[in-house]
């Protein structure tokens, strides 16, 4: 089956100018789509390598090197500055896909062993990787948000200076890689550091639209190429080569585009007033300016531009912690924009600045309007509909998860009658649990050596790690292991490697873990008044599980069961949400709490098994539901004997029952308190009595 073509795409209107915009100036640095699944993300993608003009390269090298301008340190060079035809090449521009499990050597090149061995010099047996084949074309990475930090790293790298440096097992050169950058991902999964976010030129939230009549037009144009693809590319031909040629146009128009001096203050002016770090976001919102202008085939920047610009480049790069939205809305974005110097509207809107910027039609001989209606005349475009909202507006938040238990669980905003803490009238919402303090954690790490990588928190032991020692190993054998064990072998003979001598580095690491918190919301924690200790540690452990690039669970009990609050996800800024709106109250069901946890586990472990858990249990330890309420909550802890766990006390007050030590005992956990979990690192407020002023001042806003 055949992709939609470009132009066939509704909707999504600001997602496609980016894409466009990218493909002008791909020195931008990457276009970034976010969103939930089924929003044409890498429909778009996959479809925009369709409409990219063709590009001429040098014959037989292998890094497409420009005949016009071909690179001088090219491996496969040095190429003649003026080629013939026949040492010339015409092809397609291309899309190369990097899958998430690519290694370093398979994204960045590797040596060819035997043709080394073989005596061949470096560059004839250098093998390029994805970085290479991606050169003058566009790289596309599905769910990049789970990609490794270090991979990213390297593309944004390469997307950003137009070169890949090598410099691994003997191997030192450099090559030209040029190229699109273009990730997705659903931000339920995870976020990327902000670090990482900044490097992106162009980050877009694409949703789904709530208008019916675009929502059909979209599922009629789908239905209408799948029952017969040829027609449909066919009918759209006509579309997709007008913008070809407008990006061929732009792409030379851009060269002598003009920023005047306004419209660079307009730009510096609303960097400064959203609290855009460096000057990263100046200037690529001044690039995507330009670019956006050669688009609209104008010699100079004007208003629209910047305002166009300023949406795409603007949003994701402003000063904001680690769970708060990414997005900017429309209203703070004019304010940042506008100056006392220059009050006047545009003459011309931007591309989706309101419904009502289609203007007059276009006058012969007039350049090619700006906004980016991009199917115009195609048959999914007949309807002319508004733009779509921001992400902001209408992004839901996922329907709560279920218990486990058999029964079908009330929501966890709206608790049954029987189950409001004291102090609750019958038929009134439970009360949620009160705002507490973050602070930092001491670091909590599983027991033993684990197997997982890509995390910051456990001791691991594969392929992502750092070398500590070599192993025989003749089925996967490293070249460097190989030919140091062969070296050492044989002193003062000639070189030579043998079956004997192949080796492989043991690598020892840092892993995430699946971090498991369980919250007692029982009524007796919001009795005594301890609502604030259980979202000061949840929050802080939140918070280190985002700097450690763990998978979280939160999972609360109270009434008569245990509710998953929030599945296992990568997305602690989703955790954080849910965790300001848990309702307090009723029972302590802390065996079904327990027993959820392990059927959690359980499923978990199918699906990633050599991913380890760490449980963190929140509680007073008391559990009700029955005199042998105690005694089944105990059982329940000696089933999950085998997990690293910590159990956080929370009990206070002048007598204490010391309940939760008997959990943390059949646990085999380590039993802490809340000041205990704070990090100790000298010359820092966050200790133990930080913790507790800070506690204190929490519940008495409570």
């Amino acid at each position: 089956m055949t992709g939609l073509p470009f132009s066939a795409v509704v909707g999504q209107d600001d997602a496609r100018l980016a894409l466009l915009l990218g493909a002008v100036d791909p020195g931008l640095g990457g276009v970034l789509l976010t969103g939930e699944k089924g929003t044409a993300k890498t429909t778009l993608v996959r479809a925009l390598t369709g409409i990219l003009p063709g590009i001429s390269v040098v014959a037989k090298c292998r890094f497409s090197c420009d005949p016009a301008a071909p690179d001088p340190a090219c491996p496969d060079g040095p190429h003649p500055v003026s080629l013939p035809g026949a040492a010339a090449e015409h092809r397609p521009a291309r899309l190369v896909e990097l899958p998430l499990g690519a290694t370093d050597d398979r994204v960045t090149g590797s040596l060819d062993v035997p043709r080394v061995l073989a005596g061949a010099p470096t560059a004839e047996a250098f093998v390029p990787g994805l970085l290479a084949q991606a050169h003058r074309g566009v790289l596309y990475v599905d769910e990049i948000n789970l990609l490794p930090d270090h991979l990213v790293d390297v593309m944004l790298d390469a997307a950003a200076t137009g070169t890949t440096m090598v410099e691994r097992e003997g191997i030192s050169l450099r090559h030209a890689s040029r190229f699109l950058l273009v990730g997705t991902m659903n931000p339920e999964e995870g976020e990327l550091r902000p670090q990482l976010l900044d490097r992106f030129g162009l980050c877009v939230p694409v949703v789904a639209s709530a208008d019916p009549r675009r929502r059909a037009d979209a599922v009629r144009a789908r239905l209408r190429h799948d029952r017969d693809p040829a027609v449909s590319t066919a009918a759209h031909d006509a579309a997709g080569h007008e913008l070809t040629s407008r990006i061929a146009a732009a792409r030379a128009l851009a060269g002598g585009v003009e920023l005047g001096d306004a419209e660079l203050l307009r730009i510096t002016r609303a960097c400064a007033a959203l609290g855009v770090d460096g000057l990263r976001g100046d200037l690529v919102t001044a690039r995507t300016a330009i670019a956006h202008a050669a688009w609209a085939g104008r010699s100079t920047v004007t208003v629209a531009d910047v305002k166009a610009a300023a949406r795409l480049a603007l949003p994701h790069r402003r000063r904001r912690g680690p769970f708060d939205d990414p997005g900017l809305d429309d209203a703070q974005l004019d304010e940042a924009l506008g100056s006392p110097e220059d009050p006047e509207p545009p003459d011309h809107p931007g591309p989706g600045s309101g419904p009502d910027d289609s203007g007059p039609p276009t006058p012969p001989g007039s350049p090619p309007p700006e906004s980016p209606s991009l199917s115009e005349g195609s048959p999914s475009s007949e309807t002319a509909l508004p733009p779509e909202a921001p992400a902001s507006s209408q992004t839901p938040l996922p329907p709560e998860a279920p218990a486990f238990s058999g029964s079908t669980p009330s929501p966890a905003a709206s608790p049954a009658p029987s189950e409001s803490g004291p102090g609750s009238a019958p038929g009134q919402p439970a009360r949620t649990l009160a705002p507490g303090a973050a602070f930092s954690l001491r670091h909590l790490e599983a027991t033993g050596v684990g197997r997982a990588s890509g995390g910051r928190r456990s001791r691991s032991q594969g392929p992502g790690g750092r070398p500590a020692g070599a192993v025989a190993d003749p089925g996967r054998p490293d070249l460097t292991a190989t030919i140091r064990a062969a070296a050492l072998a044989r002193p003062g003979q000639p070189f030579g490697v043998t079956a004997a001598d192949l080796r492989r580095w043991r690598r020892r690491g840092r892993e995430s873990n699946l971090v498991i918190l369980l919250l007692d919301t029982s009524g007796s924690m919001a009795a005594r008044r301890r609502s604030a200790t259980v979202t000061a540690v949840a929050l802080s452990l939140l918070r280190d599980s985002y700097r450690r690039r763990d998978r979280v669970a939160l999972l609360t009990f109270r009434g008569r069961e245990a509710t998953v609050v929030v599945p296992p996800t990568r997305s602690v800024e989703l955790a954080s949400r849910r965790l300001s709106r848990l309702p307090v109250g009723g029972q302590t069901p802390l065996a079904a709490g327990l027993d959820a946890v392990a059927e959690l586990i359980r499923r978990e472990h199918w699906r990633e098994p050599a991913r380890r858990p760490l449980l963190v249990v929140v509680t007073d330890g008391r559990a009700t539901g029955g005199r042998d309420a105690l005694d089944r909550a105990r059982q329940g802890a000696r089933r999950l004997a085998g997990v690293s766990s910590v159990v956080v006390d929370a009990e206070e007050g002048p007598v204490r029952l010391g309940l939760a030590s008997l959990i943390a005992q059949d646990l085999g956990a380590e039993l802490v308190t809340v000041a205990g979990l704070a990090s100790a690192s000298p010359g820092r407020r966050d200790d133990a009595a930080h913790v507790l002023a800070a506690l204190i001042r929490a519940k008495e806003a409570a």
